[in-house]
């Protein structure tokens, strides 16, 4: 894996630029470019959907009068490699790329069927939300976010270059790796996440009302994604079998040793995986690629009243601590929540001591 940085020749995009597919990543894609000054089409399946995402700004959904210099397949998995063959005989001159999550399964497919795939440029903006449609899109949902492009032998150099130049353009930092090491990289850091939160969630279809009602913030950050569309992610976690079921048997594995831990009562391999887990925890990048465990938490309650958030930030600007993120735990049986603050962990102690001399309930 290769980050990269915008060179001095880095000129962007001359357009136009058209975008096959008018969901969340595809009308955001759109809106991202017109955001940039660069002449957009927007299509679909759904004359509807690519109208919708016009009114919300990305792009024309009219029929194009010239070639696109670029085309981006923003498909759901199972149609990428159809539409990149379509595009690719469709366009003879235009680079064709695309916002897949998964990358060796359509390369396979489209190798099947064509011999010239230099063109073709693979790409993953790691963006998203469990929301779906042109109605959630965002043209500043790629800002500052991490966008993989896929480098291959036969790829064409200029074709890799304004690939990498339509990346930037939407506001993402470039990442090039090979397809096998994309897929492997997602399967570990988004698709097995996803299929543990669909698990966990799964488990609360059955559970009685006053199980739930002992739900906490826990619950709802591990099933959070789960949410997503079920159809979507059938074709995501199919296309990257291979990848899934290498890091699912080594999780089967460490499954059989809890269980086994458990049943005899040794708590030695009980506390060998809450560690590691405490670990990979704190391998996941924070803000600005700091690690994660570089910052402190302060809780806060917060009471649910008008104001009560706008009067917080207040309170730690005045005392000189930047919040780098936060989460509330909101129990609507309660009159307030429970707010979660990351600052950086010197600023710790002086947001407590602040809060507490205007009367907010803060500690550790």
């Amino acid at each position: 894996m290769t980050e990269e940085t915008d060179a001095a020749s880095d000129v962007g995009l001359h357009g136009p630029v058209l975008v096959v597919g008018a969901g969340l990543i595809g009308s955001s894609v759109a809106m991202a470019l017109v955001r940039a000054g660069v002449e957009t089409y927007v299509t679909d399946s759904d004359p509807t959907t690519a109208h919708v995402a016009s009114s919300r700004g990305a792009g024309s959904d009219k029929p194009m009068a010239t070639e696109p210099e670029l085309v981006v397949i923003a498909t759901p998995p199972d149609a990428l490699a159809a539409e990149v063959a379509v595009a690719l005989d469709a366009f003879p001159d235009a680079v064709v790329t695309d916002v897949g999550s998964v990358k060796a399964k359509p390369l396979a497919e489209l190798r099947q069927h064509r011999n010239d795939l230099s063109r073709y440029v693979g790409g993953h903006p790691m963006a998203g939300s469990e929301r779906s449609g042109p109605l959630a899109a965002a043209a500043d949902l790629f800002d500052g976010r991490r966008w993989a492009v896929v480098e291959r032998s036969d790829c064409d150099q200029a074709a890799l270059a304004l690939v990498k130049r339509f990346a930037r353009t939407c506001g993402a930092d470039v990442v090039t790796m090979s397809t096998e090491e994309h897929d492997l990289a997602v399967a570990r850091t988004s698709h097995l996440p996803h299929l543990m939160a669909a698990l966990t969630a799964g488990q609360l279809t059955q559970a009685p009302t006053e199980h739930l009602a002992l739900s906490g913030q826990g619950v709802r950050d591990v099933t959070r994604i789960a949410a997503g569309d079920p159809q979507l992610w059938r074709q995501i976690v199919t296309a990257n079998a291979s990848a899934l079921t290498v890091l699912l048997t080594e999780l089967r594995g460490e499954v059989d040793v809890l269980l086994e831990s458990l049943q005899s009562g040794d708590g030695e391999p009980v506390q060998r995986i809450l560690t590691a887990g405490a670990a990979g925890a704190g391998a996941v990048p924070g803000k600005h690629g700091a690690p994660a465990l570089a910052f402190g938490t302060v809780l806060v309650a917060i009471p649910d009243e008008p104001g009560a958030l706008a009067r917080l930030f207040t309170d730690a600007r005045d005392a000189g601590v930047n919040i780098e993120d936060l989460r509330i735990d909101h129990d609507p049986g309660r009159a307030f929540g429970l707010m979660e603050i990351d600052v950086d962990e010197r600023d710790v102690e002086t947001l407590i001591k602040a809060l507490r001399t205007r009367d907010w309930s803060a500690h550790r």
